[in-house]
C-alpha cells in the first residue's frame, strides 16, 4: 500500500532540485527550489515567493550548513515574518549518496535526510506529520531568554549550542530562532531544567 502524502497548504521553499525530489513523495504541497545562490539574481522568483507568502504562507527548509542559513536569512529578509514557518534539520555528518565527497562542512543536507528525520523536523516546527495541521505557538520572549541565559550573556552562545545538540537542531541557531522553535518542542519548565543542567556541567 502506497504511503499517503501529507497535505500542506503552505509552499515549501528548498535550496535545489534534489531537495524538491526528496520531499515530493512525502508532501502534497507546492515546492519551490531556489537554485542555490542563483536566487540572489533572480528577482522574478523572489517576487513570486513574496506573493505566495502573502497569499498562503511559506515554509523554509534549507540545509543546516552556513550556506543554507544564508539562503534562509535572504528569503526571511524579503518576506514578512508572520508569513514564514521555519523548519530546521539537525546537524548530521556525512554525504549524500549521489556525491563523491562530502560538502565543505561535512553535513548531510535535506536531500539526504531520512523520512523519519524530515517528518520530525516538520513536527518540531508545529506541522503535525500525521494530519498536516499547523499550530502556531507564541515564541518565548526575549526577556525570558535573557533571564535564563540563552541570550545576551557571556556564555549564551555555548548554552545555545548545547541546547541545539539536546533537541537535535542545527548548532548555529540564533536566539531568535530558538525563541520560535523551543516553545513547540518543550515547556518553560523543561527548558529551565535543561539550561540548569548545561550550566552545571
Amino acid at each position: 500500500m502506497e504511503n499517503k502524502r501529507i497535505k500542506i497548504k503552505e509552499t515549501i521553499i528548498v535550496e535545489g532540485k534534489y531537495d524538491k525530489i526528496r520531499l515530493a513523495p512525502l508532501f502534497d504541497a507546492n515546492i519551490i527550489e531556489l537554485g542555490g545562490f542563483r536566487i540572489y539574481n533572480d528577482k522574478d522568483r523572489l517576487s513570486l515567493i513574496r506573493r505566495i507568502a502573502e497569499e498562503k504562507g511559506i515554509i523554509i527548509l534549507t540545509d543546516s550548513d552556513s550556506a543554507g542559513f544564508r539562503l534562509r536569512h535572504y528569503i526571511s529578509s524579503a518576506v514578512p515574518k508572520a508569513n514564514i514557518t521555519n523548519v530546521f534539520i539537525p546537524n548530521v555528518s556525512g554525504k549524500e549518496k549521489r556525491k563523491s565527497r562530502p560538502g565543505k562542512e561535512k553535513l548531510i543536507g535535506v536531500e539526504g535526510m531520512t523520512t523519519k528525520v524530515l517528518l520530525s523536523a516538520f513536527k518540531k516546527a508545529g506541522i503535525d506529520p500525521e494530519s498536516g495541521n499547523e499550530e502556531r505557538t507564541p515564541p518565548f520572549s526575549k526577556a525570558f531568554l535573557y533571564e535564563i541565559g540563552i541570550s545576551g550573556k557571556e556564555n549564551s552562545s555555548e548554552i545555545r549550542r548545547k541546547l541545539c545538540e539536546l533537541y537535535d537542531l542545527p548548532k548555529i541557531l540564533s536566539a531568535n530562532s530558538l525563541a520560535e522553535i523551543l516553545p513547540i518542542i518543550t515547556t518553560e519548565e523543561e527548558l529551565l531544567s535543561a539550561v540548569e543542567k548545561i550550566k552545571a556541567e
